[in-house]
């Protein structure tokens, strides 16, 4: 995957992370080992789902129940790789 669309799949998932969590900008301090899921407060069961959510509407993929998982959010860079994942298939 070309590093341009990391870096714009990173910014949009700092953005979308931002703004579901209400961090005020708390993500630009974010690096792909930040822990997320256990380590966020405001990443709770229902921010979970309105993040899936949010991440279906942005980039434009459906997410299966049986796709979600604790290990896909529990780092930034874990849930990067899930999106560019979504994003090539």
């Amino acid at each position: 995957m070309p590093l341009e669309q990391d870096l714009n799949t990173e910014k949009e998932v700092l953005s979308l992370l931002d703004e579901i969590l209400s961090l005020n900008g708390r993500s630009a301090e974010f690096s792909n080992t930040t822990p997320l899921l256990g380590a966020i407060p405001e990443l709770d069961s229902m921010a979970v789902v309105a993040l899936i959510t949010g991440l279906e509407d942005r980039f434009g993929f459906s997410v299966d129940d049986d796709e979600i998982e604790g290990s896909t959010f529990a780092t930034l860079g874990s849930l990067i790789e899930f999106v560019d994942g979504k994003l090539a298939d």
